[in-house]
């Protein structure tokens, strides 16, 4: 909904966006000329050749003749693609389509794109690919991207700055650093010999804790260093048994869980929510 509202394909119901300096519902052409949009539902033609699909996209922003051309053949070869260039689409696989809409997406060099779910049912190699591709327009091109995903290690890696969308409203925003913050700086896991071992537990120096489906218990804590002697004095004044213990710094999966109350896989049950990252990026312009 929100992607869709930001490049004026859905009209708000309420209140208003600028992008790139223009409102969305007063002046939608002149925003539709500012940003590319790479959909998380393939938009091609699968007849048509890499370069085809390409120049259409081109002439439909008043590119033409040399430019057009150069500019094409820039953005095959940018996403390695350009020795395939007059091959159909319908032999490119899923991978290389993604790759393809990512250079048609930068052809008329907008100042705005907008990349939505960019690597979703894609395997993990390919995925990673696309990764270096967005990567790679912080070194060629100067422009704000916007991306929505479902996976948080991408919001991690590519985000300077990201907010959190929950039921329609923005509940966290940041960079990943600073939302990692708001759970803790360390979460600590035990797994005890006993059983109903959370009974009656004085876990007070924690920021929270909670006993997970695998039997282990999570703790949330500023300093790991100094809570795990604490937590072996304690449990063995109970009579506990650590069988083993553990920790590591918290990742946006836990920023997530402790800010919904639910796990980011949960997501399915809760058809009515729409969760999404937002990432935004400024890069240099090319020289």
């Amino acid at each position: 909904t929100t992607i869709n509202i930001l490049t004026t394909l859905l009209k708000p119901t309420s209140g208003h966006a600028i992008v790139a300096g223009h409102d969305v519902l007063k002046e939608p052409k002149a925003v539709r000329r500012k940003i590319g949009i790479v959909f998380q539902e393939p938009t091609y033609d699968r007849e048509l050749t890499a370069y085809e699909n390409l120049y259409i996209h081109g002439r439909i922003y008043g590119l033409k003749g040399k430019e057009l051309h150069e500019r094409i053949l820039e953005m095959l070869k940018f996403v390695e693609l350009d020795r395939f260039k007059d091959k159909q689409l319908k032999t490119f696989s899923g991978g290389m389509i993604r790759r393809l809409e990512i250079a048609r997406g930068l052809l008329h060099l907008p100042e705005i794109l907008f990349l939505d779910e960019p690597t979703i049912g894609l395997d993990p190699q390919t995925r990673s690919r696309i990764w270096d591709y967005i990567r790679d327009v912080k070194k060629e091109y100067d422009m704000t991207i916007f991306l929505t995903t479902h996976y948080m290690d991408e919001a991690e890696q590519l985000a300077d700055r990201i907010s959190i969308i929950d039921h329609g409203k923005i509940i966290a925003e940041g960079s990943a650093d600073d939302l990692k913050r708001l759970v803790g700086s360390d979460i600590i896991y035990v797994k005890f010999a006993n059983e109903g071992i959370t009974k009656d537990l004085d876990l007070s120096f924690a920021k929270s804790w909670r006993l997970l489906k695998s039997g282990l218990l999570e703790i949330i804590v500023d300093d790991a260093s100094r809570a795990i002697p604490e937590i072996f004095e304690k449990m063995n004044k109970r009579g506990l048994k650590i069988l083993e213990i553990s920790y590591r710094k918290p990742s946006l999966n836990d920023v997530f869980i402790h800010l919904t109350g639910r796990n980011l896989r949960d997501e399915e049950s809760y058809p009515e929510s729409y969760m999404t990252q937002i990432v935004r990026r400024r890069f240099p312009r090319k020289r």
